[in-house]
């Protein structure tokens, strides 16, 4: 699979190479071109056999909350008891829950809860993963999941794309008063977040800004609020758009120049249309509404019809979806969303990696992008989509390094 992200029909087309070899120097892709050619120009390279195995891109998942503490399986049961997510959030569950535990716990603790995700997900094909603070909502906690997150990201071998969610919900200390904790976070949160940033990050790009814009968490007005501080501060944008009421998030993503707008279960057909006017990615999470037993799910097909970029991700998270593997996404895209297995292939690697800016790195098989690719236990791409519940994973090569699934 080669090419830059795809939008609207092109997201179908499936770019499949027969007799094919990939040369690696180093951590980067020198070469994609007929076996028998190469193989002759580079006898004595080491080589890897992957003859009668389907060879893709390493999967990018662009909306994550890995970094927590704790579990919230309790809610689990008491959804299945007929509680909606919104009423186990106002009776203290929800975010605020896995809050608790979060600020609770140490730095140590909570790399190594994390790292466990990370690698679970890197066996299963993820190289790269957008990871989101917002388990802590004020400065201690929030830097302690940012020093996560770059810690992480030291140890690999998932390469971590950081967000900051200060904006995940309101936290008990601004209880009722929703405005004076966006204001908190535009005049202290943000400009604090920047300069931690840019002392302890070692010149590393700003993280991503994300807010939860829904009723009865961010209102429109407000997130825009936050949205325009962080991008006058040089943050990148993203955003939860749409996952439970259309407030109309999802233009105000594309107005705004949001990298992408993510859930959009809600999604109205005019803010569909002004999306897919814009490069701001329309990121999909079928495992959420999955693991909430509903029945609603992104509409897919019509983004895809009015020619805007669709991308999947898991949104791993504690309470609504703990689920590592890219590979089930796509399953669940395919009965879902509609899609075909080109597209959430596709939608899972080159346009999954727009939506965190790194589709000029990842996300495609082609020279000079890095060496981030995923031999497969089958012949054929498609059975991603078609099986589910295992791994058809079995080597991971992540910059170059090779990665057996026997030894993960």
């Amino acid at each position: 699979m080669a090419g830059g992200a795809r939008r609207g029909e092109r997201l179908a087309e499936p770019a499949i190479i027969e007799n094919t070899a990939v040369t690696i120097v180093d951590d980067k892709i020198l070469e994609v071109g007929n076996s028998d050619e190469l193989l002759s120009r580079f006898p004595l390279a080491e080589r890897i056999d992957a003859g009668g195995m389907a060879v893709v891109p390493g999967f990018v998942d662009p909306h994550t909350h890995l970094i927590w503490a704790g579990d919230r399986a309790n809610e689990f049961e008491m959804r299945l008891q007929g509680k909606t997510y919104m009423e186990i959030m106002a009776a203290g569950g929800g975010i605020l829950a896995t809050l608790t535990a979060t600020r609770k716990a140490s730095l140590e603790e909570l790399v190594a809860q994390s790292l466990e995700r990370a690698l679970r997900a890197f066996s299963y094909g993820t190289t790269t993963m957008e990871a989101k603070t917002g388990y802590g909502l004020n400065l201690e906690t929030e830097f302690k999941q940012l020093e996560a997150i770059l810690l992480l990201n030291h140890i690999g071998p998932l390469e971590l794309v950081p967000t900051y969610m200060g904006a995940h919900a309101i936290p008990q200390e601004y209880e009722g008063d929703s405005a004076r904790y966006t204001d908190w976070l535009c005049e202290t949160a943000l400009p604090e977040t920047k300069k931690w940033w840019l002392q302890y990050a070692e010149g590393q790009p700003l993280p991503f800004v994300d807010v939860f814009c829904e009723k009865g968490v961010f209102e429109l007005e407000e997130t825009r609020q936050i949205l325009t501080v962080a991008a006058n501060l040089g943050f990148p944008l993203k955003l939860h758009a749409d996952e439970f009421e259309n407030l109309g998030s999802a233009s105000l993503a594309a107005e705004m120049g949001a990298v992408s707008a993510d859930h959009l279960v809600k999604t109205s057909p005019e803010d569909i249309q002004n999306l897919a006017q814009t490069e701001t990615v329309a990121v999909s999470l079928p495992g959420t509404p999955f693991g909430l037993a509903q029945s609603e799910y992104t509409p897919a097909r019509a983004i895809i019809d009015a020619n805007g970029y669709l991308a999947l991700a898991t949104d791993l998270n504690p309470g609504t979806t703990w689920n590592e593997s890219m590979q089930f996404i796509q399953a669940l895209s395919c009965r879902y969303l509609k899609l075909t297995p080109a597209e959430a292939l596709a939608a899972s690697t080159i346009n999954s990696a727009k939506a965190v800016s790194r589709d000029h790195l990842v996300g495609s098989i082609e020279p000079g992008k890095q060496a981030d690719l995923l031999i497969l236990a089958v012949d054929d791409y498609r059975k991603l989509s078609y099986r589910y519940g295992t791994n058809l994973v079995s080597t991971v090569v992540k910059k170059g390094e090779l990665y057996r699934n026997n030894s993960l």
